[in-house]
């Protein structure tokens, strides 16, 4: 009876820390020791093992469910109900199972074995992005045992090959079921993010770049090694990729980014704040822009960036190579097509024995890459922000909440395509110098992933808290 009095007020008593926090170590501990590789690794052991974290919670069979287009690229959707008879569209929530490839001899750690160690949680993917993944399963765990009641449905799409592999899952579910993703908006934890060093801030992404990789290859007769000429599959590769390090892409700016460096002009002092200001100005002070291209965040955030990732060449140690070939990862700036870049490549090595080719998401090769550019910035919800910043002063007072644009690149992409507009936003905080995702050792701050935990779970809410 005092339960149905209190109507859309949480009635349960809340969880208290110690469960919350035993949960949230058990589940990333689980999703960090699945392996989700796209070589050898399941997201489907992965989406299954969530899915059954949540039954477990109480959440109804019919709510979720895992699926996919083949056995190891299973995708785990849940929806936590709201108000009945709500007219308000849900919320998603998207983030990745899969990882980037990691090899133990590599690594310090076994990268598939949850390490705790001086402080830290160390495993592929505590940074990108298992860590988002447990604290939505966490949260939405958390949330139903208390009896939270939001103001309308919010999906949680655990989803595949957000990094490599040929089956994207948000893409699959949009295409496939879009019922059971369709939102008013998105929220997607894996952009977006907390800086606590110098500056401190709390970015969320406003738009991203966009990725595209290309194949650099040479072919030619070969021959036997003693006979050396100077026409050499090898050398060509080997001078395309010695002018791609010595290049840089204009500066550019987009209404994101200059807002982002007006901002950090506020917050930064000195020779740097002065330079800030000054690339803003038009023209912009290009000796501004040197100084501040020698910063990796802040030149990747300043124009298109490419950079070899993989070479090959050659079939044996006394033959001279018949073959070579290197791919070139790009991150582009908006504004800007795939097939411009990729012409922009062919200028730059200028060699007519190389060809340069896009590479697509599944792999495949064609001589002309797409015209699709990046995602324009969605408007800006007067919800969403106002929970953010309520939210992130609460966690971090005195940090400054920006607009970023993400280096990298999203699932946000497509979300955005298909008119769900989609916000970058994530609790963990990771100091610059610290950023491990995709690289060797990677981990996270044990108490940063745990206030993670609980800023999600207090921003989310917040954000769809009936009103009174």
């Amino acid at each position: 009876m005092v339960c149905a009095l209190c109507a859309q007020a949480v009635c349960a008593a809340p969880e208290s820390d110690a469960v919350t926090r035993k949960n949230a170590h058990d589940i990333f501990k689980q999703l960090i020791e699945i392996n989700t590789t796209d070589s050898v690794g399941s997201t489907t052991v992965a989406a299954q093992a969530m899915a059954q974290r949540l039954l477990d919670a109480g959440f109804p069979k019919a709510d979720v469910v895992v699926l996919g287009p083949n056995d190891r690229k299973g995708n785990m959707v849940a929806r936590y109900r709201g108000k009945a008879g709500s007219i308000l569209k849900p919320v998603l929530i998207i983030a990745h199972l899969d990882v980037v490839e990691a090899k133990r001899e590599d690594w310090s750690t076994d990268p598939f074995q949850f390490v705790e160690k001086d402080g830290y949680f160390y495993g592929r993917g505590t940074q990108d992005m298992k860590d988002s993944d447990a604290i939505a399963v966490t949260d939405f765990i958390r949330m139903k045992k208390e009896g939270f009641v939001p103001n309308r449905d919010i999906i949680l799409a655990l989803t595949a090959d957000e990094e490599n592999g040929k089956s994207n899952g948000v893409d699959w579910l949009l295409k496939n079921h879009r019922e059971l993703i369709d939102a008013e908006f998105a929220l997607n934890p894996d952009s977006g993010g907390v800086r606590p060093d110098k500056p401190q801030i709390v970015g969320f992404e406003a738009t991203e770049k966009l990725y595209g990789d290309f194949q650099v290859l040479a072919t030619n007769p070969g021959g036997h090694s003693s006979l050396p000429i100077p026409d050499n599959a090898i050398y060509h590769v080997a001078n395309a990729l010695a002018a791609l390090q010595k290049w840089t892409f204009p500066f550019e700016l987009n209404a994101v980014t200059r807002e982002y460096f007006a901002q950090m002009a506020k917050i930064e002092t000195g020779q740097r704040a002065a330079d800030l200001r000054a690339i803003l100005a038009t023209p912009p002070d290009e000796k501004a822009v040197e100084r501040l291209s020698q910063d990796t965040h802040m030149n990747a955030v300043m124009r298109t960036t490419c950079v070899a990732t993989m070479l090959s060449g050659g079939h044996a140690p006394n033959a001279l190579p018949g073959r070579a070939e290197a791919n070139v990862n790009c991150r582009i700036f908006p504004g800007h097509s795939q097939e411009e870049i990729r012409l922009q490549l062919v200028k730059l090595f200028n060699d007519p024995q190389l060809t340069v080719r896009y590479r697509s998401d599944t792999g495949e090769l064609t001589d002309h890459g797409s015209d699709r550019k990046a995602m324009a910035p969605p408007p800006l919800r007067d919800d969403v922000m106002n929970s953010l910043r309520s939210v992130a002063a609460k966690f971090w007072p005195g940090f400054t909440v920006l607009p970023i644009m993400e280096a990298g690149a999203s699932d946000s992409i497509h979300t955005m395509n298909a008119g769900i507009p989609s916000y970058g936003i994530s609790g963990v905080a990771i100091e610059r110098a610290d950023d491990r995702a995709h690289g060797r050792d990677e981990r996270v701050k044990i108490d940063a992933y745990y206030t993670g935990v609980e800023f999600y779970y207090q921003f989310l809410k917040a954000l769809t808290t009936p009103a009174p």
